[in-house]
């Protein structure tokens, strides 16, 4: 539910993030989501994005605008 991230998570079909089709988007892409068995309150997952669109910059400048 969080606004610029996608969950891809349908691993029989193959629906898991690919850095190849996060390529030219801004959102983040999230998937393979499962429990950490080695702690009961983590969790592991994949997390693919366009690091050149998504980066430190445009953080910083969403997390202004939120804050605005």
């Amino acid at each position: 539910k969080a606004p610029g991230v996608v969950v891809e998570d349908d691993l029989p079909n193959q629906g898991y993030p690919l850095a190849v089709r996060a390529t030219g988007k801004y959102e983040t892409f999230v998937g393979r989501i499962r429990e950490d068995i080695s702690h009961p309150s983590a969790l592991d997952m994949w997390i693919v994005s366009d690091n050149l669109l998504k980066g430190a910059a445009l953080n910083a400048v969403q997390i202004a605008e939120y804050l605005v």
